[in-house]
C-alpha cells in the first residue's frame, strides 16, 4: 500500500542530535555515530594514519583529523563534494572510494584504520537497499583488507539483511575480533549496523606492508 505524496519522510527534521552537531560545527549528525563507536572501541589515538571512505558532508572527517592530531595523516575520499573546509592533517579526494586500483588511496598507507560510513541511495526497496548496502560494505572491507596494516582496524555500515551474517563471517575472517554496534544516534527507523572488525591478520608471507 502505498504512503502517499504527503507521507512523512522519517529521515527528515532536526532532532536533538542534528541540532547539536551544528551547534558544534559538525555539518551532519553522523558525528555522533562515530564519537560512540570510537569511545566503545577506543579507535582513534594521536598520530593515526587513517582512511575514510564516503566522507561526505565531512563530519567523520573533522571528528578523526582532531582526534589523530597534528601528526596524524587522514585521506578523506567522496564522489561527492566536501564543503566544509578540510584540516591541514587531511587530504580530501573527490574521486571513487572502491577503486582498489586507484594509487591515490594507497598515500597514507598502510593504514592504521578504515572507515566506511558508505551508504547506497535508497530507493524504498528494503531487499534491494539491503543488498546494496551489503556489496558496499564488502567492497569496503577489500579496501581494508588491502590497505589497513596488520593490527588496525575496520569500521563499516551495512543495512541489516539476510546478508548481514556473510558479512559478519567475512568481518572475522579478516579481523581477531569483530563487533556489531547500533550507536544512539541511529535513528530509529533505520536499519544500519556498524561492524567493527579490530587487529587485522597479517597478510600472507611475502607482503610489504610496513611503513
Amino acid at each position: 500500500m502505498s504512503k502517499g505524496k504527503n507521507a512523512k519522510n522519517p529521515y527528515k527534521g532536526a532532532d536533538r542530535f542534528t541540532v547539536a552537531a551544528k551547534q558544534q560545527g559538525y555539518p551532519a549528525r553522523s558525528v555522533f555515530k562515530l564519537e560512540e563507536i570510537d569511545r566503545r572501541i577506543r579507535l582513534l589515538k594521536p598520530g593515526m594514519h587513517v582512511l575514510d571512505l564516503g566522507a561526505a558532508p565531512g563530519s567523520w572527517m573533522l571528528y578523526t583529523a582532531q582526534k589523530i592530531g597534528r601528526n596524524g595523516k587522514l585521506l578523506a575520499v567522496d564522489l561527492t563534494a566536501i564543503d566544509v573546509p578540510v584540516p591541514e592533517n587531511t587530504t580530501f579526494l573527490q574521486g571513487d572510494a572502491l577503486s582498489l586500483e586507484n594509487e591515490a588511496l594507497e598515500m597514507y598507507a598502510p593504514y592504521d584504520l578504515v572507515l566506511s560510513d558508505m551508504a547506497p541511495n535508497t530507493t524504498g526497496n528494503r531487499i534491494g537497499d539491503q543488498t546494496r548496502s551489503f556489496d558496499l560494505f564488502m567492497r569496503a572491507l577489500a579496501v581494508a583488507e588491502k590497505l589497513a596494516k596488520p593490527g588496525g582496524a575496520f569500521v563499516g555500515k551495512i543495512f541489516m539483511g539476510p546478508d548481514f551474517q556473510s558479512a559478519q563471517r567475512a568481518a572475522r575472517e579478516r579481523f581477531s575480533e569483530v563487533r556489531v554496534l547500533r550507536p544512539r544516534g541511529t535513528r530509529r527507523v533505520s536499519s544500519e549496523l556498524f561492524v567493527a572488525g579490530i587487529r587485522r591478520r597479517p597478510s600472507p608471507a611475502g607482503s610489504t606492508e610496513e611503513r
